[in-house]
C-alpha cells in the first residue's frame, strides 16, 4: 500500500536523502514554478521517478493536507533492524526510545529534534505507538530521510540488548529524585527513553533503566509536551559534549 508525502520541503528532502521508493509525484498544474520546485522536477528526473502536472481536482483526497500543490506517492518506510544498527560503530552516541507516543505531529517534531541533536536513532515499538505516516513525515520537515527509525516487538527486549552492547539507560519520570542536567552524558552511549504525556515511561522500562531524570517545574503545572521535553533534555547532551570538545 502507498503512502504519501507532500510540502515541497519533505518532498524535495526524501529526493536528496535517496531513501524512500518514489512512485510517482504529483504536481499541481495551479502550482507557481519556483528554484524548490524546480530541483524536484530535476532530482526526479535523475532518478528516473515519473511526475505529472494534474488538475487541483486530484487533490481534493488531501484536502486535510496543506501539501502546497504536491504530493509524492511512496512506498511504507523502511525501519531499520535493532541488531543491524548496534552492528554500527557508535562512540559518545546517543539514542531515542519512544514508550506509547500516540500523536503524529509530537513523532515527527521529536524526529526533526534528534536530528538537529545528532541522535543515531529512534527505537519505536511495533504497538501502542504512533508509526511514521505522512504526517509524521510533513511535520519532520524531511528529517524522518536523515535518522533510522528502529522499529522492535518488545521496548523491554530491547533495552536489555541495548544495556548487554554497553549502552547506559536513562528513563524520564516526573517523580524522580536526580535532574535531567545531573547526568554527565559524556564518554558514554546513552539511551533517553521518553514516555506518553498521560502515561509516562512504564514501569518495567523505569525498572530496567540505569537512571531515572526529570525537568524541574518551577509551576505546578501540567507537564511539557513530549516533544518539547526531548529537546530539553537532548541538547543537554549537547551541551556537555560541546563544552568538553572546545
Amino acid at each position: 500500500m502507498n503512502d504519501i508525502i507532500y510540502g515541497k520541503n519533505s518532498v524535495l528532502e526524501a529526493l536528496i536523502a535517496g531513501k524512500r521508493e518514489f512512485n510517482k509525484i504529483l504536481i499541481s498544474k495551479n502550482i507557481h514554478s519556483d528554484a524548490k520546485l524546480n530541483k524536484i522536477k530535476e532530482l526526479a528526473e535523475q532518478k528516473g521517478i515519473i511526475y505529472q502536472f494534474v488538475a487541483k481536482e486530484k487533490f481534493a483526497a488531501y484536502t486535510e493536507f496543506n501539501h502546497q500543490g504536491i504530493i509524492a506517492q511512496i512506498s511504507p518506510i523502511k525501519y531499520m533492524d535493532l541488531d543491524t544498527f548496534l552492528e554500527l560503530q557508535h562512540t559518545n552516541a546517543s539514542i531515542i526510545i519512544l514508550d506509547g507516543i500516540e500523536d503524529s505531529h509530537n513523532l515527527g517534531a521529536i524526529i526533526r529534534t534528534a536530528v538537529c541533536a545528532g541522535v543515531s536513532g529512534i527505537i519505536i515499538p511495533s504497538r501502542r505507538n504512533v508509526q511514521v505516516n505522512s504526517i509524521v513525515e510533513k511535520t519532520s520537515a524531511g528529517a524522518i530521510n536523515h535518522i533510522p527509525i528502529i522499529k522492535v516487538n518488545s521496548l523491554t527486549n530491547a533495552v536489555e540488548k541495548l544495556k548487554k552492547s554497553n549502552w547506559w539507560i536513562i528513563a524520564t519520570d516526573a517523580s524522580a529524585k536526580d535532574n535531567y542536567y545531573d547526568i554527565n552524558y559524556c564518554d558514554m552511549n546513552s539511551a533517553i527513553i521518553m514516555g506518553a504525556e498521560h502515561a509516562g515511561v512504564s514501569k518495567s522500562l523505569l525498572k530496567a533503566s540505569d537512571y531515572i531524570v526529570k525537568i524541574p517545574m518551577l509551576k505546578d503545572f501540567n507537564s511539557l509536551n513530549v516533544s518539547n521535553a526531548l529537546a530539553i533534555i537532548i541538547f543537554e547532551s549537547v551541551r556537555q559534549k560541546l563544552t568538553k570538545k572546545y
